[in-house]
């Protein structure tokens, strides 16, 4: 291995480092990762299994991973999001190996490139989710099974089966990718046929063979196993996606490939701009014709890209619809590895890598932009938190009301609040309200007879109404919810106290 082979992974994998821990605090948490430390992690590990089987729709190896970060580093926005962050660039240099394995140091660059400055990929490196392993054991399953057919020695075959199982332990979509790998490591396995011989040899299945797909008791273990945990589970706070329209949501996922997750803010027409860079270099690297090493390359990538989309689409269709475009992020690195390969094939020449280079230019201002601009960033419930740390005059208490997603980034910045039961009562001398737009035309009316308007304020986009009383008055829950500012449905009610 020379130093001057691998230079360009060196510093795409610097600028992979660079672009998600110089701001891996950058954004406030929201809901999801706030409600990883406020309701899931507890100091006792059975207390936190038991939290995340009854609240949580994913497979546990993430919650356990934090929860050890947690016992070492705390709870803080930093720790909670380091272990996606490190798992996002560990995530490029095993981009860069796929790259190289299936067509060369060309699609090796290219694949790393997209990798490292991708929007979507370096919000999910940046979130205190389990999207950021996802991506990592999803490409290291498909980095093993690209070796295996290429040469499938026991120990290969061992190592994909064991990054397969990582990959189910990560996120239950992970089946929908190795269905086709596993699949095609059986074939490779069982045939007599060699690489290097022609492929249009109808190949014929060895039974003596059948003792070498051992290993792949292992991934078929772990994913029977954890059958009864999706049972337990039953699909907690998934409701939100039957909600959205599914035309909508295939809408989503070139965009979010494209622009990011918050890509939509920028509107059609930096989306189109992106889709046409790609669109250029992808016909010219088809007209230029790809070598047969890369049409082996590109055929893989796209069946597991396919695979990884297509299969949760026939599910959705058949009612079981769990089809959530960020579920579908451990997906984009095939897609990028495609890309990649036909972009800069080698019969593209220079021309080829400067396209390649302008949609890694692309990516990285647009991710850079996101840094910049708040409405592209997660909602600032870290804001509202810091304009409501005075306490309300007097001690005594306020009530906040908020909408669903904002309860748990809440209770996270503002400990100790905690819900106020249905049916309660509170005495308060401030009520805040806190949501998104559109608001309610009733937003600013008080609440209650005795408070009134004090203060109204945008923080970054989330409104935040303060109405105060001079002296304590007593409201009830339903009253709170019902004054809520915006439509959204299920507001919460927040209280610091017993």
């Amino acid at each position: 291995m020379s130093a001057r082979t691998y230079w360009p992974l060196a510093a795409i994998a610097l600028l992979a480092a660079v672009l998600r821990l110089a701001t891996i605090d950058l954004q406030s948490l929201w809901y999801d990762e706030a409600y990883t430390p406020v309701h899931v992690l507890h100091p006792s590990l059975p207390a936190t299994w038991t939290s995340f089987v009854h609240s949580e729709n994913t497979p546990p190896l993430w919650y356990l991973l934090e929860w050890l970060i947690a016992r070492v580093l705390g709870t803080g926005a930093v720790a909670l999001r380091l272990l996606s962050a490190l798992a996002g660039i560990a995530a490029v240099p095993v981009a860069w190996a796929i790259g190289s394995e299936l067509a060369g140091r060309r699609a090796a660059i290219a694949t790393a490139a997209f990798v490292a400055t991708s929007p979507l990929l370096v919000w999910y490196s940046q979130e205190a989710r389990a999207y950021g392993l996802f991506v990592l054991t999803a490409s290291l399953a498909l980095l093993c099974f690209a070796r295996v057919l290429r040469e499938p020695r026991p120990r290969r075959v061992w190592l994909f089966a064991l990054a397969a199982s990582l990959a189910l332990l990560s996120h239950y979509f992970a089946v929908f990718m190795l269905a086709p790998m596993i699949a095609g490591v059986c074939l490779r396995l069982l045939t007599d046929m060699d690489q290097g011989e022609s492929a249009q040899r109808v190949p014929k299945i060895n039974p003596k063979k059948i003792p070498a797909l051992f290993p792949l008791v292992l991934p078929i273990a772990v994913g029977a196993a954890l059958i009864p945990l999706i049972v337990a589970q039953g699909g907690h706070g998934t409701q939100w996606i039957g909600e959205w329209a599914l035309a909508s949501r295939l809408e989503a996922i070139p965009q979010y490939y494209l622009t990011g997750y918050t890509g939509s803010a920028l509107g059609h027409g930096v989306e189109l701009l992106v889709a046409l860079v790609i669109l250029a270099g992808v016909i010219y690297g088809l007209w230029k014709t790809l070598t047969p090493r890369e049409e082996s390359g590109a055929l893989i990538v796209l069946i597991v890209a396919a695979a990884g989309v297509l299969l949760p689409l026939a599910l959705a269709v058949l009612g079981a619809d769990y089809l959530a475009p960020r579920n579908l992020v451990a997906a984009m690195v095939p897609v990028s590895a495609l890309l990649a390969i036909v972009i800069v094939a080698r019969r593209t020449g220079v021309l080829g890598m400067a396209l390649a280079g302008a949609v890694a230019a692309g990516f990285l201002i647009l991710t850079l932009d996101i840094d910049l601009s708040p409405r592209l960033q997660r909602g600032d419930w870290r804001g509202v938190a810091k304009a409501l740390r005075e306490a309300p005059a007097g001690g005594s208490r306020r009530a906040i009301v908020t909408v669903e997603l904002g309860a748990a980034p809440l209770e996270y910045y503002l400990s100790p609040l905690s819900n106020l039961a249905q049916g309660a009562r509170v005495r308060v001398s401030e009520v805040v309200e806190t949501g998104y737009a559109p608001l309610r035309t009733s937003a600013g009316t008080p609440p209650a007879k005795g408070l009134r308007l004090s203060q109204r304020s945008n923080v970054h986009g989330l409104y935040v109404y303060r109405f105060i009383s001079s002296a304590p008055v007593t409201i009830s829950e339903s009253t709170l919810r019902e004054s809520a500012i915006t439509d959204a449905p299920h507001p919460e009610v927040l209280v610091r106290g017993s």
